[in-house]
């Protein structure tokens, strides 16, 4: 750590007990210091009973925003990618109840729609060349291909 750092790390720790004790109980403290652009001094001090998701919620309230670009914005959406991908491979799930699971669900769902769609389609197709002579089969793989259509509406 270079010196710069640890002399600003160290004097920072001292002082947020100072500031805690000024703060309402239900309050929480965290000192934030970056250099923009390079992560070379990023440093992160939450007091003990801190909950980083407020502090970010409070960023938010004070109009932080997804417009911007920065690295944390980047690995969320590349990770929701992911998902979508995996997803509509069937493969690799989250697991249950993880954040990235209703990804993952939307991409099978929608894959698998895609997949009773073309196979659905292909029976058509297919029955359609062999002519009147297969009259009730095309009947049925047309109501099929209704049905799923129907369902690729909804």
């Amino acid at each position: 750590m270079p010196e710069e750092r640890k002399v600003f790390r160290e004097a920072a720790i001292e002082a947020i007990s100072d500031m805690a004790q000024h703060l309402p109980l239900d309050c929480e403290l965290l000192v934030v210091a970056c250099r923009p652009g390079k992560k070379d001094f990023d440093l992160v001090l939450p007091s003990p009973e801190s909950d980083l998701n407020n502090a970010l919620d409070a960023l938010r309230r004070q109009g932080l925003s997804i417009d911007g670009d920065n690295a944390y914005k980047r690995d969320l959406c590349d990770s929701i990618v992911g998902a979508l991908v995996f997803g509509a491979q069937n493969s690799n799930p989250p697991p249950p109840g993880q954040w990235q699971q209703r990804f993952w669900e939307i991409a099978r769902d929608e894959a698998t729609l895609r997949e009773e769609l073309l196979e659905s389609l292909t029976n058509l197709v297919g029955l359609a060349r062999l002519g009147a002579a297969h009259l009730g089969k095309y009947h049925a793989a047309l109501a099929h291909a209704e049905t799923v259509i129907a369902k690729a509406t909804q």
